[in-house]
């Protein structure tokens, strides 16, 4: 495996899953985070997604530039985890960034990476047309973002009540 994306809704185990995968694979783990704790909850999320990480992982915070991040990092010995480009798209979107030009750095790093790249990302289409201007907006940035990756990983699965479904 040299790519793999993993998709899914809100606790639907996605982010277990991609962990478990990762850490079937030999080499050193290293978990690119997305989030940015701007509050006492996200505090408190990030903490425990630390603390169900063992020891042989490594985190560095990528709140903006994961493209680069990606190409800076990757290697035969160790396997990324992106964890989530949802929270990068938000994110992206806050610092006003061209969301078209980071979908595309983020597919080519994700091509030209030198070692095994596991991405996760929430589908956020799947539920009722939001009720404002933003709201739409992200949800088809995010949309697209996980088509651009779907179409770049070699391997995608879908994540539903904890069960993988593989669609490519």
């Amino acid at each position: 495996m040299t790519s793999l994306f993993v998709l899914g809704g809100a606790r639907s185990g996605k982010s277990r899953y991609a962990q478990a995968r990762a850490e079937s694979l030999a080499g050193d783990l290293l978990y690119l985070a997305t989030a940015q704790a701007f509050d006492a909850e996200m505090e408190e999320r990030i903490a425990r997604h630390r603390a169900d990480r063992g020891p042989r992982w490594s985190t560095l915070d990528v709140p903006l530039d994961l493209p680069a991040a990606i190409l800076a990092n990757a290697a035969p010995g160790r396997v990324l985890l992106v964890d989530c480009l949802t929270l990068w798209t938000s994110n992206l979107m806050f610092a006003e960034r061209d969301l078209d030009a980071e979908t595309e750095a983020l597919a080519t790093a994700v091509t030209q990476a030198a070692g095994p790249v596991i991405l996760v990302a929430n589908e956020v289409g799947l539920g009722i047309v939001p009720d404002n201007a933003l709201a739409r907006r992200f949800r088809d940035a995010a949309g697209r973002i996980n088509q651009a990756i779907a179409a770049t990983a070699d391997e995608v699965q879908f994540i539903a009540a904890g069960l993988p479904l593989r669609l490519k």
